[in-house]
């Protein structure tokens, strides 16, 4: 069945939902795991004169530093439960990252986490989840 599954997170609470049933899915297929995680673009983050005030260096050392704190998370747990586990991050849109990613790396699975938002609320905050759905050629798990 599902032999490469990419898990998608950013590391909330909601995302850890998305991760734990990626890897037990990873476990019981024997699937082998890709943990990705995105930071925005610094252009998204910080527009017009804020952008100024704060350097590009910094968010970018941030978002790195963060990025290893959440796939480090998930290497963590994957080892634990045997399941062969690579993490990436990418810089890019999150949804646009992830389904690059996925097929860069061969996966034939997505799986990730949605709040599952309705009405003006979605239309407001957007979906990570129902962008990757509509962008994506391949199989996408949505937790929530």
């Amino acid at each position: 069945m599902y032999k490469h599954i990419l898990i998608a997170t950013d590391g909330s609470e909601l995302a850890e939902k998305g991760v734990a049933a990626g890897l037990a899915l990873a476990q019981v297929l024997k699937a082998k795991v890709t943990a990705v995680t995105a930071t925005e673009p610094w252009t998204a983050m910080m527009p017009g004169e804020a952008a100024v005030a704060f350097p590009v260096e910094e968010y970018e050392k941030a978002g790195a530093e963060n990025a290893g704190w959440i796939l480090s998370a998930v290497s963590t747990i994957a080892r634990s439960q045997g399941v062969p586990c690579e993490t990436v991050h990418v810089n890019g849109f999150p949804a646009e990252a992830i389904v690059e990613t996925a097929k860069a790396k061969e996966c034939d699975l997505i799986v990730m986490a949605s709040h599952g938002r309705r009405g003006l609320s979605k239309l407001l905050l957007g979906s990570q989840a129902t962008r990757v759905l509509t962008l994506s050629s391949m199989p996408v798990l949505v937790c929530r």
